[in-house]
């Protein structure tokens, strides 16, 4: 058997495992532990250490809650102890700087609350064997990556992913890599993540292709923010700073942290952690920045969805039949919750004539929320831009084509027992091998393998039949919102002149929380 490979970053050597003909390297640090002295600061470098380090497990993660319950049956999300948790993993099909092959950069979902690069569903080995060297990296979560305090700078689990793009732009030559060829992607809050870096000036150059699953471009209010933090502090009874935060023991803090957003959610919103513009690395909002022109602008871009996102979002604490009883009050609600008129569910009841209230509620959400959003995105971008929907139904009773039910397809990972906890027994093998031979035709040259978006709305639908491209999948749902946001009268008076009038009543008392119990 060959020795284990061993390769040179600038902070000393590391030695990986070699598995399946790959070389696999696990827990390698790009930035210090950041507790003690760096507690919520920007990442520093770590301390370079002699001889060989062992890379041959997944480092520790960073601090998070768990999943509830109901959640935890279908997302895995283990944790690894100890402080060294900005680590970052590689695997790789020729370690050496001869090879110079593609790159791609994977960023972890979960609300920038939950997740880690150690989930099984996120092994690298089949982009590996496909010629890829890929690179996958924790980052701070939570308070103590997205808390907004007035003695420390915003956004360091931001700050933490640029580290680790600047780490692969400086040692995945000796990898395999070519940091020329860098495609970064990720999904939900990693898709988030990369519409920030995208629009940052500190992150030009560090990736020529990016693919956002699920996840838009956008900032969060600093006050929404704000209110997080201060209903922790208010629980642990210290003040809203970061030098108080970092005073408290982490499992108070994680405790707190999980009480204060309990009521929060894709489709209730409410208090929230976020990527806040804050005038250094987010400068001004990503989509503002990134659909003005001349940012980014030479980015290859993959955008896309799931059919049924929001089924993730309220099927499994039961919602979705609770948003039915609830009828016209609920779509009231919405209404408030994606701010607009009522000529916008009024047109989706007229698209989706036998759709439930909870179907209307959950896709009029998914589009405020992503696929209007990502669409305006790839309208506005001037390099190519390929827009795809994920559409097979989970095996698991109520998911449908649920957010996040694509990854084990993209990664090609649907045979482990942690992808089948969200689709199910027998996902379709032919179809895993399509999506993950997109993802990588995309970051090999730029071209998934269908065509890139132009005025006829080109979409590759990624779905229980055959390969399928749809040209203008939902322009009549989604030319609603284009609707509304245009001025128009109807019998002398304006229509929707101020998106979600009328709505202030229901809004007082949100639909879900009543739906929850929660009065």
């Amino acid at each position: 058997m060959a020795e284990d490979p061993v390769v040179d970053t600038p902070y000393g050597a590391v030695r990986g495992r070699h598995e399946n003909g790959l070389a696999v390297f696990r827990g390698i640090p790009y930035a210090a532990p950041p507790f003690g002295p760096h507690r919520f600061r920007p990442p520093v470098p770590p301390e370079p250490w002699a001889g060989v380090r062992d890379a041959g497990a997944f480092g520790p993660t960073p601090p998070k809650p768990p999943y509830s319950e109901p959640f935890a049956k279908l997302l895995s999300d283990p944790v690894v102890p100890g402080d060294d948790c900005l680590n970052l993993n590689v695997w790789t099909p020729e370690p050496g700087p001869g090879a110079r092959l593609p790159v791609m950069v994977w960023i972890h979902g979960g609300a920038l609350t939950r997740g880690s690069s150690a989930i099984p569903v996120y092994d690298g080995r089949a982009f590996a064997r496909d010629g890829v060297v890929f690179v996958s990296f924790n980052y701070r979560l939570g308070v103590e990556g997205f808390g907004l305090f007035p003695d420390a700078p915003a956004n360091p689990g931001l700050r933490d992913q640029l580290a680790a793009l600047e780490w692969v732009r400086d040692s995945i030559a000796e990898f395999g890599g070519d940091p020329d060829r860098v495609t970064v992607f990720g999904e939900s809050a990693g898709a988030i993540s990369i519409g920030a870096l995208l629009a940052s000036p500190r992150a030009e150059g560090l990736f020529r292709r990016a693919a956002l699953q699920s996840g838009p471009p956008e900032v969060t209010d600093r006050d929404k923010v704000r209110r997080v933090v201060r209903r922790m502090a208010a629980r642990l009874k210290v003040p809203a700073t970061a030098r108080a935060f970092a005073a408290v023991d982490r499992g108070d803090l994680i405790e707190a942290q999980t009480e204060a957003g309990r009521r929060s959610s894709p489709v209730v919103g409410g208090p929230a952690f976020g990527i806040v513009v804050d005038g250094d690395l987010v400068p001004r909002d990503p989509m503002e920045a990134l659909t003005g022109g001349g940012v980014a602008q030479d980015v290859e871009l993959l955008l896309g969805w799931t059919s049924e996102e929001y089924r993730l979002w309220l099927a499994p604490t039961g919602l979705l039949e609770r948003v039915d009883r609830l009828g016209p009050v609920a779509l009231a609600a919405a209404r408030a919750r994606c701010r607009c008129g009522p000529e916008v569910p009024r047109g989706y009841r007229l698209a989706r004539p036998g759709a439930s209230t909870a179907d209307l509620v959950g896709q009029l959400v998914t589009d405020f929320l992503l696929r209007v959003p990502l669409r305006r995105l790839a309208d506005a971008h001037r390099a190519r831009s390929y827009v795809y929907e994920f559409a097979w139904p989970s095996n698991v009773p109520g998911l449908g084509a649920c957010h996040a039910l694509e990854l084990g397809f993209v990664f090609d990972t649907t045979e482990a027992p942690e992808a089948a906890k969200l689709a199910g027994p027998g996902a379709p093998r032919p179809l895993a091998d399509e999506m993950h031979s997109a993802w990588v035709r995309f970051a090999a040259t730029g071209d998934p393998g269908w065509p890139a978006w132009d005025d006829t709305h080109p979409v590759r639908v990624f779905g229980a039949g055959g390969p399928e491209v749809v040209r203008g999948l939902r322009d009549r749902e989604l030319g609603l919102w284009e609707a509304e946001s245009a001025p128009a009268r109807t019998e002398g008076r304006p229509v929707s002149a101020k998106p979600g009038a009328g709505t202030r009543a229901v809004s007082r008392k949100n639909f879900l929380s009543r739906a929850a119990g929660g009065g």
